[in-house]
This record gives C-alpha cells, sequence and structure tokens, in this order.
C-alpha cells in the first residue's frame, strides 16, 4: 500500500500499558493462553509482543470472524500457524461455530502433557485455567459469552475501551481469565496498522476515514474486484484511484450535496461499515508469509 499521504498512526492509550503488565503478572495463574486473531488480518491483529509477553506458555490461537475471512486463506493461515508449532481453529464467535473443538483441541493437542501427567497422578478432575488475549474489538467478550453460555463478560463493540481483567468459570473443570484488549506502542509497519483501520481494531476518530475508504476499494479492486462491482453495481477501469472508486460508489447511491457534489464522506463511512459487516462478502486481507527457499 502507498501510505505517503497518510498520518504516521500510532495509538496506545494508557490503560493499554497496564494491559501488558497485567498479563505478565498473571501467566503463572494459568495453564495456557488462547489468543484470538482475526481470521482477516491473522497476522497483523497478532501483537507482536505477544511471544515475549506469554513466556512460551502454551498457546492456541482462534482464527475468529472466519465468516466474514476467504475460506481458502484461512486455510492457508491454519496452515501456517501449524507448521508454526501453534494449534489453530477458525471460529466465528457470534455464530458459535467451531467453538466446540476449543477445549477438546486444548485438552488432546495444547495441554497434553500437562493433563497426562494429572491423570498419572490422579488429578483428572483439576481444573483447566486459561488466559484469553487479544486486540481490541476481535472477539473475546463475544468467545466467552458462548462458551459460558450467558452474557458473562461485557461486550463493546467501541476499540479502545478500558476494562480490567475477570475470570470466568465455565464449569468445574474450565476456567478462562479474559484479559483488556492491547495493541502495541508504535507500529512499525503501517500496513499493518491500516489494516487494523480497515477492520475497526483501531478507532476511526484518529483516521481520516474517506482516506481509508479509498484505500480498501483500492485493495478489494484489485484483489476481490466482484464484491464491489456486484455491491454497489459500478463499473471498474484498471486506472481508477482510490477516490475516483469512493465516487463511484457515492454517486452511485445517490450520495449527493448541493451543486451536485458527491457526498465522500458519507459514501466512506458506508463502504466501511458495509466491508466491516461482512456486505461485501468473505475477504482476506493478508495472506501468509512464505517460506523462504
Amino acid at each position: 500500500m502507498d501510505n505517503s499521504d497518510m498520518k504516521q498512526i500510532q495509538w496506545f492509550p494508557g490503560h493499554m500499558a497496564k494491559t501488558r503488565r497485567l498479563i505478565t503478572s498473571n501467566l503463572s495463574l494459568v495453564d495456557a493462553v488462547v489468543e484470538i486473531l482475526d481470521a482477516r488480518t491473522p497476522l497483523s491483529s497478532r501483537n507482536p509482543e505477544m511471544d515475549k509477553l506469554t513466556r512460551n506458555k502454551p498457546r492456541m490461537v482462534l482464527l475468529n470472524k472466519c465468516d466474514l475471512a476467504d475460506d481458502k486463506t484461512t486455510q492457508l493461515w491454519i496452515n501456517y500457524f501449524k507448521n508454526c508449532g501453534c494449534a489453530a481453529l477458525s471460529v466465528d464467535c457470534k455464530s458459535g461455530k467451531g467453538l466446540k473443538f476449543i477445549l477438546p483441541t486444548i485438552k488432546s493437542t495444547v495441554l497434553k502433557e500437562l493433563m497426562d501427567k494429572r491423570a498419572k497422578n490422579g488429578m483428572t478432575g483439576a481444573a483447566i485455567r486459561l488466559m484469553i488475549v487479544g486486540i481490541p474489538n476481535v472477539g473475546k467478550s463475544s468467545l466467552i459469552n458462548k462458551l459460558a453460555g450467558s452474557k458473562r463478560a461485557k461486550v463493546e463493540d467501541r476499540p479502545g475501551v478500558t476494562r480490567t481483567k475477570q475470570w470466568v468459570k465455565l464449569d468445574n473443570n474450565t476456567e478462562l481469565l479474559d484479559m483488556p484488549g492491547v495493541l502495541w506502542p508504535k507500529f512499525e509497519d503501517q500496513d499493518v496498522a491500516i489494516r487494523l483501520a480497515f477492520t475497526g481494531a483501531i478507532s476511526d476518530d484518529i483516521l481520516d476515514i474517506e482516506t481509508l475508504a479509498m484505500k480498501l476499494l483500492s485493495y478489494l479492486a484489485e484483489n476481490y474486484p466482484t464484491s464491489i462491482t456486484e455491491r454497489y453495481k459500478i463499473e471498474l477501469s484498471d486506472e481508477d484511484t482510490g477516490l475516483e472508486l469512493l465516487e463511484k460508489v457515492g454517486k452511485k447511491r445517490g450520495m449527493m450535496i448541493s451543486g451536485g457534489e458527491i457526498n465522500t464522506e458519507r459514501a466512506a463511512i458506508t463502504v466501511l461499515d458495509e466491508f466491516r459487516s461482512g456486505k461485501l462478502g468473505k475477504i482476506t486481507l493478508e495472506a501468509p508469509p512464505q517460506k523462504e527457499q
């Protein structure tokens, strides 16, 4: 992506520094870490500090919002994480898709050594304690509520909302420690920040929403052209700029203001909302890194 026309995105509210301290100080209380990622941006939504923060604690990766992501690319990501030695599942916390496999996989794979040790020592009834981590708006609360079968965790769509840790008991054998969402102090790669902004993980309040929508439309035109031609009934040209695409959407939707000018801000809000809600189809914003030959 060409980011020359966008300001550098740096976003690290004070409560997120507190979250990093909470993660490290509570690791001794849990047996494993469940890391929730956005299936549309698995690498960008994976905090690069998490390996260091969790100190090699047994970990499982959940690719959440898989119903919004490209199925073929999601499978590539699952294979990627498994090749990296990390158990991975695709799930959708809102619909409940894939959630029934989480605990069995943790017991049979992630914590197999611990479970075998407990069985040998006659401790099969001992509770499993899991820490749930992930960036804001990735679906931690929705996951916990589905697993617990009730509204045990506060669901908050707005990124960056301050919350404290909370324990949720699923049954006599499983307890979850929910941690507030944590981003990182500095985005070394602005493409990462922009992908997170596309999905709403970074607050729209700190970005130029029209520029963001232009970049998203340019990406879609190159990688998922039918997502916008079918949704907005517009024709694409290889010469279209992001602004021209946004204007086409606004014009087609009748988003006009006085003097015949197109309301590009309204069009931008529409494009981002419809992408985030899945109305543009199943889209993934990044592919797994290629192994070096």
